[in-house]
């Protein structure tokens, strides 16, 4: 039981077992009499939802101060026990607390469960006992728990009760939770907590104690710019929802999804230091963004999405913009001219697939092959890091038709600037939009293509599979959306796969890697296997380098056994298309084990002859997960192995 004045919320709360209506004015007091980044509720919702707002407010008003304004852990924690049991009786019918008073009604009138209001405690109750997050999964982990309710509770207000809506609520809301985490950083400090994932600040080289000393230099910089992409890409994610709900509502869910987004913008305006400032949206940036957001509102009602969305990004505003079928169309045939002239393994994978998933593919490939290009060309590095920052704000303007902000002042050059940008981003949109698909992962794509800009080296595999991720997880992860699928398993099954992909790639390439300056394969591996560095750039590969490259060899097949399994999870006119690119990399690696790992001269190549027979085995033959690798086998048969093989502990 709370004592009275305990904390500062009780000084206006009724007694309990007031009058339903005592206990409505409270709560409508407390949501307009508190300070948040903007309004609780909006003028723009239905005035009949303005009470059960104030409502669920109040409740997450309450848990929230029981849990932050208690100093003593212990007896936070004893609070949030005794809030739950005051949840438990309004679910009984027995509410006592003026607002499970008034929340009761709410609850009955608008049929919420009781999953999101304890959701929120259990969050309330781990920020009593866990004070630091050691990666970015943990931090999203915290989030299910202290953001995605939120949105569910607004969308049960709202009458909207499916999970599409639901999940994409939660990368809104999780987007909201995050940058608010960021605007904070001192202020948790201050209270003994750190939100930002320990893991990322390590790989920019701060450590804990550089956070709680505050230590600001280039290291917390690029540490926020990292986190903050991040995030955008999560309100990319969510900013559909936008468009599958009431108008009125729509623009509030926009004003919240953009101001979070001026939240990350004060961030960049102050150059990133959060750890001695806490930047603020101010009242006038509100305003323009609710008289924004309104505009669009009218407009898109006389607007098709492809239209608002194609209009945001086409080149040259002064001329008629063409029909959104028009320039899809064309833009989908620039990607397929792209695809054409890389000549990559994937381009035949495409004509496997019906016509719009073929699309789908091409639309991707094109887009990561002009941001590996970024990366890959001229000697520039400030330049490679400002394209690849160009090509982050130009996928976020091209999702939200929002223009966005780099390097924290200077404002995003459009599309046109950018090579190739004005000609794919349509398809890519529609793509994603046509496939629901994530675009952190074209932002972890970017992510990656950066880590190869400035980590020549990489101390553990653990580290290496999270460049192999971002460079090849993520487009196992698209195509497999593209793809289709119903089970789960799917996703991590897609991961393996790219994971596997580049770590083929990675085997092949280890000799002309090192004559660019880099070396992929682990430290501890080098170390185990008795390698140095300098062995990768002799005429031919040593005992040790060949050992080495068996044991990767050996890890990578592990992937495919594990990886192929996708195959009986994808949509069924997809499976020749993957049964192919699964094919074509095995073999590759079969091949390379067939040459004992003689990676030093002639590149390894698969002859054209044998492509077409694959090609010719997607299209005709029985796809399965027994025939998928058979490959490899009888390659080993043919170099004097025996085809079996230990498993990589």
């Amino acid at each position: 039981m709370l004592l009275p004045g305990e904390i500062d919320i009780t000084r206006h709360a009724p007694k309990p077992g007031c009058a339903p209506e005592v206990a409505r004015r409270y709560t409508r007091w407390l949501a307009t009499h508190h300070y948040e980044n903007f309004n609780v509720v909006s003028w723009l919702l239905p005035k009949a939802l303005h009470q059960d707002f104030y409502n669920v407010y109040a409740y997450c008003r309450w848990a929230d101060d029981l849990g932050d304004e208690v100093r003593d852990a212990a007896r936070a924690l004893e609070l949030l026990h005794w809030w739950e049991r005051e949840l438990d009786a309004c679910y009984e019918g027995k509410p006592a607390h003026p607002v499970f008073v008034a929340l009761h009604e709410t609850i009955v009138a608008k049929d919420i469960p009781k999953q999101p209001f304890a959701d929120l405690l259990k969050a309330f109750r781990q920020d009593q006992t866990v004070t630091r997050y050691p990666n970015w999964d943990a931090v999203l982990g915290y989030c299910v728990y202290s953001a995605s309710p939120v949105g569910r509770l607004v969308l049960y207000l709202c009458g909207y009760r499916d999970e599409q809506r639901q999940r994409l609520s939660d990368a809104t809301c999780t987007a909201l939770q995050l940058a608010n985490f960021w605007q904070d950083v001192a202020r948790d400090l201050e209270i003994g907590r750190i939100y930002i994932p320990l893991d990322a600040a390590a790989a920019q080289g701060l450590s804990e104690n550089d956070i709680v000393e505050k230590r600001f230099d280039e290291r917390y910089v690029r540490l926020m710019k990292d986190l903050i992409a991040r995030t955008r890409a999560l309100f990319a994610e969510g900013h559909l929802l936008v468009k599958m709900v009431d108008g009125r509502l729509s623009v509030d869910l926009e004003m919240f999804s953009r101001g979070g987004l001026a939240v990350l913008d004060a961030i960049e305006a102050i150059g990133y230091d959060t750890l001695h400032r806490r930047p603020a949206v101010s009242k006038v940036k509100q305003a323009r963004l609710l008289g924004g957001a309104l505009v669009r509102q009218l407009i898109n009602k006389n607007s098709s999405a492809d239209v608002k969305v194609l209009t945001s990004i086409a080149v040259g505003t002064e001329h008629a913009v063409p029909p959104a079928s028009t320039m899809i169309a064309e833009s989908y045939e620039a990607c397929y001219a792209i695809a054409r002239a890389a000549r990559s393994n994937f381009y035949h994978a495409f004509f496997l697939l019906p016509k719009p998933k073929r699309d789908g593919l091409a639309a991707l490939y094109a887009f990561m092959r002009l941001v590996d290009d970024v990366a890959d060309e001229g000697a520039d590095l400030a330049a490679k890091q400002r394209g690849l920052a160009k090509w982050r704000a130009a996928l976020d303007q091209a999702i939200t038709g929002q223009e966005q902000l780099f390097d924290g002042n200077a404002a995003m050059s459009p599309p046109s600037a950018l090579d190739g940008a004005s000609e794919v981003l349509p398809a890519l949109v529609d793509t994603l939009q046509r496939y629901k698909m994530p675009a952190r992962y074209l932002h972890d794509l970017i992510s990656g293509a950066e880590m190869d800009l400035t980590l020549q080296a990489y101390p553990t595999f653990d580290r290496l599979r999270e460049y192999c991720y971002r460079v090849a997880g993520t487009v196992g992860l698209t195509c497999t959306h593209v793809f289709g699928f119903r089970d789960a398993r799917a996703l991590d099954l897609a991961e393996k796969l790219g994971l596997t992909f580049q770590l083929t790639n990675i085997i092949r390439d280890v000799h002309e890697d090192y004559k660019l300056g880099r070396i992929y394969l682990p430290e501890e591996d080098l170390q185990r296997y008795g390698v140095s560095a300098e062995d990768f750039g002799r005429a031919e590969a040593t005992l040790g380098v060949r050992e080495l490259l068996r044991f990767e060899a050996e890890r990578a097949w592990q992937l495919y056994e594990e990886g192929s399994a996708l195959l009986g999870l994808i949509d069924a006119d997809s499976r020749g298309a993957l049964w192919l690119l699964v094919h074509t990399y095995s073999a590759l690696l079969s091949r390379i084990e067939a040459v004992d790992f003689a990676v030093f001269g002639e590149r390894v190549r698969l002859p054209k002859a044998e492509k077409m027979m694959f090609i010719a085995k997607a299209r005709f033959g029985r796809h399965t997960e027994e025939n998928i690798l058979e490959k490899r086998n009888r390659d080993r048969r043919r170099a004097g192995g025996t085809g079996s093989r230990r498993r990589v502990g």
